[in-house]
């Protein structure tokens, strides 16, 4: 499971020209989901998410986790995050098929609601309009292949 994570000021997704979700400060997550994931993966990639450090302190370090800085989350589901770009025009053959990451992604969601945060979602296998204003920029690149 891949996650693009940025911290942002706002975020929002709009599908036919009506907002479906918004958030304030907090994280717009991109999340890609592979055919190989599991359960497992997304708790994992779930607790990175909601306990990534990456608010400033009083001292302008990156130290606070989003629960502290009083962050939301929007996540949008991002199949293009497993492209094989070795032509030139990208295969997602390693991206899961629609009826193992729409629960996954659903999990994943639920599961940074149970830790108490506010999430936003865009509309699984939408074409969508996302829309940010990055904070830093801080956007950090999770990969369970890294940490599980």
């Amino acid at each position: 499971m891949r996650a693009v994570v940025t911290r942002v000021l706002s975020a929002s997704v709009t599908l036919d020209g009506k907002k479906v979700s918004s958030i304030e400060k907090g994280f717009l997550v991109l999340l890609g989901i592979h055919c190989d994931d599991s359960r497992e993966h997304a708790l994992k990639i779930a607790d990175k998410i909601c306990g990534l450090r990456v608010f400033e302190d009083e001292n302008g370090k990156m130290n606070i986790n989003p629960k502290d800085a009083g962050a939301k989350i929007l996540i949008v589901s991002q199949f293009t995050l497993y492209a094989d770009c070795s032509s030139r025009r990208p295969g997602f053959t390693q991206a899961a098929r629609p009826e193992v990451s729409e629960p996954l992604y659903e999990l994943v969601v639920s599961e940074c609601r149970k830790r108490g945060f506010e999430v936003g979602t865009g509309v699984f296998g939408a074409d969508m309009k996302v829309e940010s204003i990055n904070d830093g920029p801080v956007t950090i690149l999770l990969d369970t292949k890294d940490f599980m």
